[in-house]
């Protein structure tokens, strides 16, 4: 029998290492298609927004065209008496929405006992909001001044005197 090795070389068991590298082949060619099917999916949704942000500045223009001319067509004199119409609802609606239930209510509470009211006369000032003038008499300014002070307390009332 024959001992000689006729090999010109060593066997190596390289297999492990070929299906390593072919595992991580396979994994970067699967991490590539990925990356380029995302790139051409984003790519399309862009040209989709961005077509879609186009048209909304169109609409936008058209919208604001629309509306100069519609301001240039308006008469002045016709936006005055609107304008003077809807305060007055406006005024209207302030007086009914008023509660002189709440404003006795509140005087009853805080009227000390020498204070006496007298009148109140509701007022329109030039912008439209509702003022209640209050006269009272009292035997003293101290009382006059208590029965301010408890009104101004509550916090309802604003501006007194």
């Amino acid at each position: 029998m024959l001992r000689t090795n006729l090999a010109t070389r060593p066997f190596y068991n390289d297999r492990a290492i070929r299906f390593g590298l072919a595992v991580g082949v396979i994994m970067v060619a699967a991490l590539t298609v990925f990356n380029v099917l995302q790139v051409v999916s984003l790519n399309r949704r862009n040209a989709e927004l961005s077509g879609q942000a186009q048209l909304a500045e169109t609409n936008t223009a058209q919208l604001r065209d629309k509306a100069r001319a519609t301001t240039q067509s308006l008469n002045n004199k016709e936006v005055d008496a609107i304008q003077m119409s809807a305060r007055e609802a406006n005024q209207l609606i302030a007086r009914r929405a008023f509660s002189w239930t709440d404003l006795f209510n509140r005087f009853e509470e805080t009227l000390p006992a020498d204070v006496r009211i007298t009148a109140v006369q509701p007022q329109l000032d030039e912008e439209g909001r509702l003022l209640v003038a209050v006269t009272v008499m009292a035997r003293r300014a101290e009382d006059l001044n208590a029965f301010i002070d408890q009104l101004e307390a509550t916090g309802a009332f604003s501006d007194l005197i």
